[in-house]
């Protein structure tokens, strides 16, 4: 019940909540005005329809006049409120006459059901519902202050007390319909502050979670300027150590120090890699759109499988197969050789030496699928859920000791998702790994 408390809420929410909640009540005034002007024209027309049937009812001459006076006072409360909504929206302000305004508003109709009851009866416990109607929409509607409530509250007991004597009852049955009174003013009462406290927490809660994203937001941007700044200026000495080794490598040294060397140009092209997979990471985040050109994917595919046997040095068989030729997909060609180097890499790193590598393009549904399929080590089930995680814990050294970041795969997601692609992996533990990449397909 933690949304009943009858507290107020948090000073540094206040005041924007209370002009949050103002220009609702407007709106709420605005609708509420047009739905009792049209029930009041509708009651209008039927006497109208229906001249001789009304006017023999019990008295009529109370409801014309009221009904006259319900249309012709309505329309200024719904004209007033369309006003005060436009000077609202252009200068966002609370003013004292707008709550003034929304406050005698919420009287007039409280006011027009108590009239309505005592105009069907003399007796208003007889007609409750033309009394608790009105309450209970003000009520769960309209957000007052708790001195609003209660001043409304008063206005309200005022205005059917006049009623209860002008109607001349017997005494009885004034403190009998004042008791009756008692009760839904208090339940009108609990309502309100009810309903205040539930739209107060509910707006809170939307407040704080802004917050929160916008810190969240901030935190990545600042991270992804640092991780590109590190990397970035991290190439520079990583240059420099890899051009001093080169330059030892062109002297005359012996057989340990050659081997030191080989290390060191071995660690700086690891550390080459890395600081790649940080800036493409960094610069992925940044990017929410990139450029795509037009290319025929088996094409391209096949000009990265003839890179990999011409520039690297295995043993292993790099099988390509397409379904469709051509097969046409929007794609950005730097990025997308990326994905298609990581996945090739992965696959031979987890390959025994002879043991194929199978790419394969097909087409599904509009969708261009591209397979990368090894026969290698696998990936474990409990693995799977994390592999395009950054700096996933699923990294693992390859059969060669070959290391992982963690980054790799999941560059490889987000440049697929920005391609409006997914990825997806099927794997058995020692028989190898399948990934699948969708693409859309141009017709």
């Amino acid at each position: 019940m933690s949304t009943l408390s009858l507290k107020k809420i948090p000073n540094k929410y206040a005041v924007a909540y209370r002009n949050s909640y103002t220009l609702q009540n407007l709106i709420a005034v605005r609708t509420c005005s047009a739905i009792f002007l049209v029930l009041n024209l509708s009651i209008r027309s039927l006497y109208l329809i229906f001249p001789e049937s009304l006017t023999k009812a019990q008295n009529f001459p109370e409801f014309d006049y009221t009904n006259w006076l319900y249309i012709t006072v309505t329309p200024v409360f719904f004209i007033c409120s369309y006003l005060l909504i436009a000077y609202y929206k252009r200068n966002r302000k609370t003013l004292a006459i707008i709550n003034i305004f929304i406050f005698l508003f919420s009287l007039y109709l409280i006011a027009c059901g108590i009239i309505s009851s005592f105009i069907t009866t003399s007796d208003p416990s007889n007609a409750l519902t033309l009394y608790m109607l009105p309450l209970v929409i003000v009520s769960v509607v309209f957000v007052f202050e708790l001195y609003e409530t209660i001043l409304l509250i008063i206005a309200i007991a005022i205005v059917f007390t006049s009623m209860l004597l002008y109607a001349q009852v017997s005494p009885t049955e004034i403190i009998y319909n004042e008791l009756i009174s008692i009760i839904l003013l208090c339940g009108f009462y609990l309502t309100s502050r009810y309903f205040y406290s539930y739209k107060a927490n509910y707006y809170k809660q939307v407040i704080e979670i802004r917050e929160k994203n916008n810190e969240i937001e901030n935190a990545a941007s600042f991270k992804n300027q640092v991780l590109g700044m590190v990397a970035h200026d991290l190439r520079n000495p990583l240059a420099a150590v890899e051009s001093t080794a080169m330059i030892m490598e062109m002297e005359e040294v012996d057989a340990e120090t050659r081997d030191n060397i080989n290390i060191i140009k071995e660690s700086c092209v690891k550390a080459r890699g890395i600081i790649l997979d940080l800036l493409e990471a960094a610069r992925n985040d940044d990017q929410n759109v990139i450029e795509t050109t037009q290319v025929d994917l088996n094409l391209f595919v096949r000009k990265i499988i003839d890179s990999w046997k011409i520039h690297n040095e295995t043993r292993n068989q790099i099988t390509f197969d397409s379904a469709y030729i051509p097969l046409y997909v929007e794609i950005n060609k730097e990025k997308f050789h990326r994905v298609m180097d990581n996945l090739i890499s992965n696959a031979l790193k987890f390959s025994k030496e002879n043991d194929k590598v199978e790419i394969t393009i097909d087409k599904e549904n509009k969708m261009a699928t591209i397979e990368v399929k090894d026969h290698g080590l696998g990936i474990p089930k409990d693995m799977l859920p994390h592999l395009f995680d950054r700096f996933s814990k699923a990294g693992r050294a390859g059969i060669r000791g070959e290391q992982s970041t963690g980054l790799g795969l999941s560059i490889v997601k987000q440049i697929i998702e920005r391609h409006k692609g997914k990825i997806e992996v099927t794997s058995v533990e020692n028989q190898g790994s399948t990934f699948t990449i969708h693409l859309p397909a141009l017709n």
